[in-house]
């Protein structure tokens, strides 16, 4: 048997790994040995059927584990039991009108009658309904509070009041810049919930902001549809019915709709040609004067 100060180096760069992922692989010694990646605890078991460790700050962590049929080796299946102080980011996305914002109501309003500290952020560059609220197209509404960038939530929201938050609802995530940072930071460091709800693409079917940079980073994400005004069917994008060319432009039913595929892209084709014909006008009536 290997001593125990050869085993912990050899073992060293698999306990380093991030502990998002879970763990399987092997060790061979004459009696089988149970790894604890998520807290760094060495331990040696001769018949392990599951194995449960303690971290410094007495947060306990099951695996299942299973040996081979020598007993010479034993392989880490997965967590059963995640650590309960951890964060997590959930995303929704689709069109507007898709119903993002009440599906991200309904979530928030069931952790806060499940007992949990909720606050709801969104950009301050929405004013349709009002500064201090985020509503839905149905006039659902809830408190919120109105930012300019995330990351200075935790300072207007006081040091005290934040850490008894546990879930962070953001609406309108495509106008925040520093979305992927506070994400990042308030799932990994300081193991809030945050429920993200955004649109993931522009009236050009690009990417708008950095909804779609937090996809990497996240634990779930829904895409939502809605019903296409012209048919009926699944609509999956938002076509804008102004000429307005500017990426960032907040309003609702009066400039845009949501269309399915067919749709969006004969009506991009007769709004190009419409846009052909008025710049031809220009000229012709330019050269005349």
């Amino acid at each position: 048997m290997l001593p125990l100060s050869r085993m912990k180096s050899l073992l060293s760069p698999v306990l380093s790994r991030p502990n998002t992922i879970p763990l399987s692989f092997c060790f061979h010694s004459q009696e089988p040995i149970f790894v604890c990646r998520r807290y760094g605890v060495l331990s040696t078991f001769k018949n392990p059927s599951s194995v449960q460790t303690i971290n410094p700050t007495t947060k306990a962590s099951t695996f299942r584990c299973s040996t081979v049929q020598n007993h010479n080796q034993i392989r880490v299946l997965n967590s059963e039991a995640s650590d309960s102080g951890s964060g997590e980011v959930h995303v929704i996305v689709g069109p507007m009108f898709a119903g993002k914002t009440t599906t991200l109501l309904k979530r928030i309003k069931s952790e806060r009658s499940n007992g949990r500290n909720v606050a709801i952020i969104k950009s301050d560059k929405d004013t349709r309904y009002g500064l201090d609220s985020i509503v839905t197209h149905d006039g659902d509404r809830l408190p919120c509070w109105p930012l300019a960038n995330l990351l200075s939530f935790k300072q207007r929201c006081g040091s005290e009041a934040y850490t008894k938050l546990e879930v962070i609802g953001i609406d309108e995530a495509q106008f925040f810049e520093d979305l992927y940072d506070f994400c990042a930071e308030a799932a990994d460091h300081d193991g809030k919930i945050v429920i993200v709800a955004g649109l993931d693409g522009d009236y050009l079917r690009r990417s708008f902001g950095s909804v779609l940079d937090i996809i990497p980073i996240a634990d779930s994400v829904t895409k939502l549809t809605a019903r296409c005004e012209l048919c009926g069917k699944r609509a999956s994008f938002t076509l804008r019915k102004t000429e307005e060319t500017r990426t960032e432009l907040i309003a609702g039913a009066e400039v845009y709709m949501p269309v399915c595929r067919k749709h969006y892209v004969s009506g991009q084709v007769v709004k190009e040609a419409a846009r052909s014909v008025l710049e031809s006008q220009k000229v012709e009536c330019s050269s005349i004067l």
